[in-house]
């Protein structure tokens, strides 16, 4: 570093102003230092104060520009020490695959959002619960697991666990806990039509395939459906959905579903609250 004399200094710019200029602290015009990303052309013996040429400020806006682009400092620091235009595109490469990640996530996140948006209209609008009514639904996709206790049984607790052991091996496919709210359970329609109640699967729903998953198709078809405003009413309610198919010559055509519209247990903090759409898919004799 050169040591200028008083007229040269009077052309240099100081560390305050240099930031003013660029829109950047004093603070960060030293960290640039120290990482040598910046240095000041000067720096005053006695007082120790930085100066800066106004050349520097292309310097200063490459490193701005590097970090809108989202490269870290220590990816900055490594462009500028090798100069190697390969490296920048290696880093701006993966950089890109990360925005295209984030945007994936971010498309996710927007979905559910106007999902959830939806469902708290639906249940505004939803029958009185407890009546049976057949209802169109569209072509979904689920994924899950076995279901290891009996909730059907032995109550709410049980579903928890069953759900904890969903979520888990949700996370450890790393799929987002977002996913982990529309959730279903499951009974094989011949343990339904003899109205044993045992749970089969443990599942999220999605209106689309999940990249990665094996996932069920379930064909858009009509259904019988009853809603219930609490888990304590399910079984009550199953037995209302068999005997409505059985009073109208419904013929049962796949598993019996139990679906979460949507959960309050937000008002709640020692239960959880939940809105069901319980549905069982019917045929018509002719």
């Amino acid at each position: 570093m050169r040591l200028l004399g008083g007229n040269m200094k009077e052309n240099m710019i100081p560390i305050g102003k240099m930031a003013d200029i660029n829109h950047v602290s004093i603070a960060t015009l030293r960290l640039y230092d120290q990482m040598n990303l910046l240095k000041p052309c000067y720096i005053d013996p006695e007082t120790n104060y930085r100066y800066y040429r106004m050349e520097q400020n292309a310097k200063l806006d490459l490193i701005a520009y590097m970090k809108d682009l989202g490269m870290s400092l220590k990816e900055i620091q490594d462009v500028l020490g090798k100069e190697n235009l390969d490296l920048i595109e290696d880093i701006l490469s993966r950089k890109k695959e990360q925005i295209y990640q984030d945007i994936r996530k971010l498309k996710t996140r927007l979905h559910f959002v106007d999902d959830s948006i939806m469902k708290i209209e639906r249940y505004r609008n939803s029958p009185k619960t407890g009546i049976c009514s057949l209802e169109y639904i569209s072509q979904r996709y689920i994924y899950g697991i076995k279901c290891q206790h009996d909730f059907y049984k032995n109550g709410i607790i049980e579903f928890e666990k069953d759900l904890t052991l969903l979520r888990n091996h949700l996370i450890d496919l790393q799929l987002e806990q977002v996913y982990s709210y529309n959730i279903g359970t499951s009974i094989r329609k011949e343990d339904f039509e003899k109205d044993i109640l045992k749970a089969e699967d443990i599942f999220i729903f999605s209106e689309y395939k999940i990249e990665g998953l094996e996932m069920k198709k379930l064909q858009a078809s009509m259904y019988v459906t009853v809603y219930a405003a609490s888990f304590e009413e399910e079984n009550e309610a199953i037995e209302k959905l068999l005997d409505y198919c059985k009073e109208n010559n419904y013929i049962i055509a796949g598993d019996y579903l139990c679906e979460v519209m949507t959960e309050f247990n937000v008002f709640d903090e020692d239960k959880r609250g939940m809105f069901l759409r319980l549905q069982v898919p019917v045929k018509f004799n002719s």
